[in-house]
């Protein structure tokens, strides 16, 4: 099942209707989205505006593809299960968002090839035929490395001896 989700907060209807079109043109794919209060009303997949987060962690869980936009909620929790990701991200310019901070969350999560970053809607579709049976890439942690610690006590102490001295 492709699981695509556009989060609580905006509809993301340039997302939904690609995929929406996208499954209308490849028939017999298990599609299913939740696609927040937006305008369009998907007519080739199942879909729901919000579900409760116990039907979306059961929906990730169950998931071989996690499309959605480029929310760092969505693209953590689909990594800690070490399912694949495609991203949208939403675009300021298009009123999807009020600023461009999603740009910068796909660009740093596939610099490290992490998830898959569609451009724009071709892309999206490009992205979606190559997933005929996606096998995880990358897989996190729920919890921080100890390097990540590590560095954190470094940061901290070195800012707390700062202020000090300031």
């Amino acid at each position: 099942m492709i699981f695509v989700a556009v989060g609580t907060q905006l509809p993301f209807d340039r997302l939904v209707r690609s995929i929406d079109e996208w499954a209308a043109s490849t028939p017999g794919r298990d599609v299913f989205a939740q696609i927040a209060n937006g305008a369009y009303t998907p007519q080739h997949i199942e879909w729901a505006r919000n579900i409760l987060p116990t039907e979306f962690q059961a929906r990730l869980e169950g998931c071989h593809l996690l499309v959605a936009h480029a929310g760092i909620g969505s693209i953590l929790s689909a990594l800690e299960l070490g399912k694949p990701v495609i991203v949208l991200p939403r675009q300021a310019l298009l009123g999807e968002h009020r600023n461009d901070h999603q740009l910068a969350t796909a660009k740093r999560f596939g610099e490290r090839g992490m998830v898959h970053v569609a451009q724009d809607e071709t892309d999206l579709c490009r992205l979606l035929d190559q997933f005929e049976t996606p096998v995880s890439e990358m897989k996190i942690s729920s919890e921080a490395s100890p390097e990540l610690i590590r560095n954190l006590r470094q940061f901290i102490s070195q800012a707390t001896c700062n202020k000090r001295g300031a």
